[in-house]
């Protein structure tokens, strides 16, 4: 599968008080995307709260998922976890659904070091009958992907791509690799306007999530050589981050998720509530750059 340019949305994820997906949050929520032009929609990454979520909701939210999308763009799903065990059971919870592809970190509790993670992505690219991209996640994970590492994992079959802020591993697997048919999906917002002026021009965040009008309007901008709309409009979506930064991310994204008519609790179960003044403060930034 060859993927096309634009912007990939990491999805959030909607549950009830007690973990339990809102079913038609979860539709409105990919219709949304889908409208506004999205390429592609990670389901389950960092932003959709994957290592958050029952294993029971999980399968739900596949399963949900897949159907509404149906086909119209790429489906990847996350299945970050601590052991190859673990993962391959989220992996068996994709195989009757229209999934893309499967997005996945170094194991993280444990640590990794490259040999455990060229074993680790080697060992689930084996028995996955889906696709696998790479997700390099360091802050995380505590582990970063580099170059001699992808050196191995780019000749597997089963590995696909990578999701990576590291700008500068995207152009050196583009240097070294450029006949190979491997996707690199760049993670690094701040610079979404100057990395497509610069050829890197399929992009994921989580911030498209809540910014569905500017997402269509930034890559509107860059398909047509607007750079300086295009940079207007990233810097609404930066802004939008920024506040809720200030208030407490994953609770502010619920209250702007909420604003945008998707019901449920979009944060980890352990997040603290949005600091005083976040929801009006949400509302208005909301309006400011043109969401609301």
């Amino acid at each position: 599968m060859s993927l096309k340019k634009g912007f990939y949305t990491a999805l959030g994820t909607p549950l009830d008080k007690d973990g339990n997906l809102v079913e038609e949050s979860l539709k409105k929520h990919i219709n949304q995307q889908i409208d506004a032009g999205a390429s592609g929609l990670l389901l389950m990454g960092s932003m959709g709260i994957e290592t958050a979520v029952r294993l029971d909701a999980y399968k739900e939210i596949v399963r949900v998922g897949a159907k509404e999308v149906d086909g119209r763009v790429p489906l990847f799903v996350g299945a970050m976890d601590t052991s190859i065990w673990k993962v391959c059971e989220k992996i068996d919870a994709m195989k009757v659904c229209k999934v893309d592809g499967v997005v996945i970190t170094a194991p993280y509790y444990g640590g990794a070091t490259d040999a455990i993670a060229v074993s680790w992505f080697s060992r689930i690219a084996d028995r996955s009958p889906l696709p696998i991209y790479l997700y390099d996640l360091a802050v995380a994970v505590k582990y970063k992907i580099t170059m001699p590492v992808i050196d191995i994992l780019i000749k597997h079959p089963n590995i696909k791509g990578i999701k990576t802020a590291d700008w500068e591993l995207i152009l050196a697997i583009g240097r070294k690799y450029p006949e190979k048919n491997f996707e690199c999906l760049y993670s690094g917002l701040d610079s979404f306007d100057y990395a497509n002026m610069m050829g890197i021009d399929k992009n994921l965040d989580g911030m498209f999530a809540c910014t569905p009008k500017n997402g269509r309007a930034l890559y509107d901008c860059i398909n047509t050589g607007d750079f300086e709309g295009a940079r207007k409009h990233l810097d609404n979506i930066l802004l939008l981050r920024d506040t809720m930064a200030d208030y407490n991310l994953m609770s502010c994204f619920t209250i702007c998720m909420n604003l945008l008519g998707c019901d449920g609790n979009f944060h980890e179960d352990f997040e603290l509530e949005a600091l005083d003044g976040g929801a009006e403060m949400m509302k208005e930034t909301m309006k400011k750059i043109g969401e609301l």
